[in-house]
């Protein structure tokens, strides 16, 4: 004679083995799918513009690649991190020199700065990117000391700056 509870035996179904299994299974699946949407939305490009990514395979960047923004005022390195952001700003006419050191596959970019604070060290980035970085820091820094171009406010030249008489 088979009894059965009559108040929970149509209710609750205790789950079985297999079940439980199941939903620890997609629980995990579930964590790990949140954690690489997390590591990607993390590596998309921070600013519109000139961003250049450094590789995933290079020192540092596996799971958050830094990025390095320029812009014709500034040049911004974004690292991003699990819970917040490292930012280092640095102003067109505060930059001394850049220079580009050459590895078999990748290429490290280090920006120094006139006012003898450490220099912005980009590592891993793409040989082409590289040498563009280099470029662009060199034509927007011709552009800023161009004599002759007016400096206004808004302009992202100061006024009363190098080439304008006071």
């Amino acid at each position: 004679m088979d009894v059965q509870d009559s108040l929970t035996s149509g209710i609750v179904d205790p789950l079985s083995g297999s079940d439980a299994l199941t939903w620890a299974l997609a629980a995990v699946a579930g964590v790990v799918v949140l954690v690489l949407m997390w590591v990607w939305a993390k590596g998309r490009p921070f600013a519109s513009g000139d961003v250049f990514r450094a590789s995933r395979w290079s020192r540092g960047n596996h799971l958050f690649p830094t990025q390095v923004l320029i812009s014709p005022t500034s040049v911004v390195q974004y690292t991003p991190r699990w819970i917040g952001r490292r930012e280092e700003t640095i102003h067109m006419a505060h930059i001394s020199s850049v220079k580009i050191e050459t590895g078999v596959l990748l290429s490290n970019v280090l920006i120094e700065t006139s006012g003898g604070s450490d220099p912005i060290v980009c590592h891993g980035h793409r040989k082409g990117d590289a040498a563009r970085m280099k470029a662009l820091i060199e034509r927007y820094q011709t552009d800023y000391y161009r004599p002759g171009t007016p400096a206004t406010p808004g302009s992202g030249r100061p006024v009363g700056g190098p080439d304008s008489s006071r």
